[in-house]
């Protein structure tokens, strides 16, 4: 099966998904009724990035009425720019004021399948750096539009990561010159520039380390100065400050003090003319039941992601930060650190991309599991905040909540009728916290309709990940609602190996030989959900992709009876293998699930690998299992061999079906594109119904 090219066996995919067709055929009105829904909810016309300033443009996203894809625009501030309230015109044609650089619609059409990966504008806004994958690999090509123009630049570089900065040194061109050769394997390479455009930096980097160089911007043919030597187990990435600092956040301290504990992060800096001294001093310090979990510099502004007692907290701090004083290293708290005001303790926050170095505004995108996205806009000058845009859920009978945050103590400032609207009077959300086999307690997230939920005879669909150190997102998602508002539950295990709460540690106690952990963790919740009475002892269904597949198909080894159904989404089954390819496995897989090459550890793979311990002849649950071609990260072929050794070993006589479906144009991320996210969703959803035999409820 490894031969993925090879006829007869793209032949064996063509028949499993005429299968898997034939399976779920009379389910099709059903997927129609969830498409519809999920559709309806999408409000017409809107932003998918509202407009944000970028020098003298505006730039901002769209999705023109009765188009399936972005367009990327940009239009000249002015003086009144309410414009962006009522947007249509300006994407339409009807405005000549806008700026069209990026049609998404145009590049489906020429190319069939498209993923933007990411796009730079140059610091002059002349020109336009994008990077394209069309086949779903995640090899991506460079290309750079002429923005004055239109055409695109005689330069093309394939196979790049998602990730670009645009340079343009158009007065002093550098043409050909090597600057650095990364020739581990083992690590990537990321380039980029620190936010005031003074240093371009040059990152070698794995999930665990970080070796920086960086290059004046203002003198590149001065080279590269090395900042810090790589240190296994230390990763760092570096900002620039006017005043005169490199500063760094790193997962652990790089001074000397040995009070400070390794586990969190902090933010360190060290002065640019003393960068090779490696002079680095800790000047803050997480406090008590807090995690650093990324930073933004401004000119005048140092914003903070924090974790406090577990949930999500951000904060601006004035610079510069004193280091006069014997104590230069500082508590956040003792800087008059104003935490921006945020809708829910279990809200999400995505970063805008805040690109204006001299701004005092912070931009970032809101939700939560009871919220749709909001797009705030924080003045850290006036301590004030505006809701820039806030996603309207249409096609819906709920009415939403509205409510005002009340802090004491909190210098806040209100714009008129800004206030956070939630479905909280129409679903319940729930925070548990479930013992698993070694005593440890697991977050579990659930979430139902407050209508019609029943208690002891609803179905559920329990979600997990559990690897990379990665939080389970948990953000708005408007198709979630076909579910709940069916009765169902949808809840969330945070078990160990991804992140979570107050330890900084959860990661580690689920990877490699403690990736036992992750399973029985998983187990444990799925257990509760059904004891506790939030769902039916016979109707829980199991949902988890990529690592997280192998996370949900585990547990489903290891008490198959537990599950109804399962689904398993591009899943990592066959570790072993799939660790020993070069082609598919990286150090950061190995560090994650450990090394087949080394006997010890190989063993303990074995243990807990999904597709070396499928059970022979127990009943097991009814699975969906879904591939993509082109995946650079599973295999087409592991999925389809998982599929083979379950229908083998499996009972002939109780166990439920097991089904297939490779898409044959897309990549491990899938569809990249709404439309046809919700065509896999309705048949996701319709797959559980159908199994679960409420196709008659």
């Amino acid at each position: 099966m490894k031969k993925k090219n090879d006829p007869d066996f793209i032949k064996y995919l063509d028949e499993e998904n005429s299968y898997a067709d034939t399976f779920m055929d009379d389910t099709k009105n059903l997927q129609h009724v969830f498409y519809s829904e999920m559709t309806a909810r999408e409000p017409s016309n809107k932003f998918t990035s509202p407009p944000q300033l970028s020098g003298p443009w505006y730039y901002y996203e769209y999705i023109p009425e009765s188009k399936d894809y972005s367009i990327y625009c940009r239009k000249l501030a002015t003086e009144t720019n309410d414009w962006f309230q009522t947007p249509s015109n300006h994407v339409t044609g009807k405005s000549s004021e806008v700026q069209i650089l990026l049609d998404y619609n145009e590049l489906v059409e020429q190319y069939g399948y498209v993923d933007v990966g990411t796009h730079e504008v140059s610091p002059n806004h002349n020109y336009l750096a994008y990077t394209l994958d069309t086949t779903g690999d995640e090899r991506f090509m460079l290309q750079v539009k002429n923005l004055k123009t239109g055409i695109l630049e005689n330069f093309r570089v394939d196979d790049v990561d998602d990730q670009v900065e645009c340079y343009t040194p158009e007065h002093d061109p550098i043409n050909n010159i090597m600057i650095y050769t990364e020739k581990d394997p083992k690590f990537s390479v990321d380039i980029s520039s620190t936010k005031d455009k003074n240093y371009i930096t040059v990152n070698s980097k794995s999930k665990t380390s970080s070796k920086v160089y960086v290059i004046d911007a203002n003198n590149v043919k001065s080279g590269l100065h090395r900042i810090q030597k790589r240190v296994p187990g230390i990763q760092y990435r570096l900002e620039h400050h006017h005043h005169g600092f490199f500063y760094a956040l790193t997962d652990r301290p790089l001074s000397r003090r040995k009070s400070l504990a390794t586990g969190n992060r902090y933010v360190v800096r060290c002065p640019v003319q003393d960068v090779h001294k490696t002079r680095w001093e800790t000047v803050l310090v997480p406090g008590e039941d807090v995690i650093i979990k990324d930073i933004d510099i401004f000119n005048e502004y140092l914003v903070l992601e924090l974790k406090r007692n577990g949930f999500p907290v951000m904060c601006s701090i004035k610079l510069p930060i004193d280091g006069s004083s014997k104590k230069a290293m500082k508590n956040i708290d003792d800087l008059d650190p104003w935490y921006f005001p945020l809708p829910s303790n279990l809200c999400t926050i995505v970063p805008g991309s805040n690109y204006d170095f001299m701004s005092s505004r912070y931009r970032a995108d809101v939700s939560s599991p009871m919220m749709s996205d909001v797009i705030v806009d924080y003045d850290m000058s006036k301590r004030s905040f505006s809701i820039v845009d806030h996603d309207e859920v249409v096609g819906t009978t709920m009415e939403s909540n509205s409510y005002s945050i009340s802090e004491k103590g909190e210098d806040i400032i209100y714009n008129d009728g800004q206030k956070w609207s939630d479905f909280s009077e129409a679903y319940c959300i729930e925070e548990k916290e479930v013992i698993s086999h070694d005593g440890i307690r697991i977050p579990l997230t659930i979430l139902y309709s407050r209508k019609t939920h029943n208690k002891e005879q609803s179905p559920g669909l329990l979600k997990g990940y559990g690897a990379y150190g990665d939080v389970l997102d948990k953000s708005w998602s408007s198709d979630r609602q076909s579910l709940l508002d069916r009765g169902w539950v949808v809840a969330f295990a945070d078990v160990r190996g991804g992140g979570i709460r107050t330890d900084p540690l959860w990661h580690k106690y689920g990877r490699g030989s403690n990736k036992s952990n992750s399973i029985a963790d998983f187990v444990s919740c799925a257990e509760y959900l059904i004891s506790e009475g939030y769902v039916h002892k016979r109707l829980l269904g199991a949902l988890g992709g990529s690592a997280g597949g192998l996370l949900v198909a585990a547990a489903a080894n290891r008490q198959p009876e537990l599950f109804r159904a399962i689904i398993l989404e591009v899943p990592f089954l066959d570790v072993c293998n799939t660790l020993l390819d070069p082609c598919l496995s990286s150090l950061d897989c190995v560090k994650e699930f450990g090394n087949p090459e080394i006997r010890s550890e190989f063993f303990k793979i074995l243990k807990y690998s999904p597709y070396d311990n499928v059970p022979k002849q127990v009943c097991c649950p009814a699975m969906l299992v879904t591939a993509s071609f082109n995946d650079s990260r599973v295999g087409v072929w592991e999925p389809a061999k998982w599929v083979a050794k379950v229908r083998k070993n499996a009972c002939s006589e109780c166990s439920k079906a097991v089904i297939l479906k490779t898409n044959m144009k897309c990549g491990h991320l899938g569809e990249p594109w709404t439309s046809s996210r919700y065509q896999e969703t309705a048949y996701k959803y319709a797959f559980l119904v159908k199994v679960m035999g409420l196709m008659d409820t």
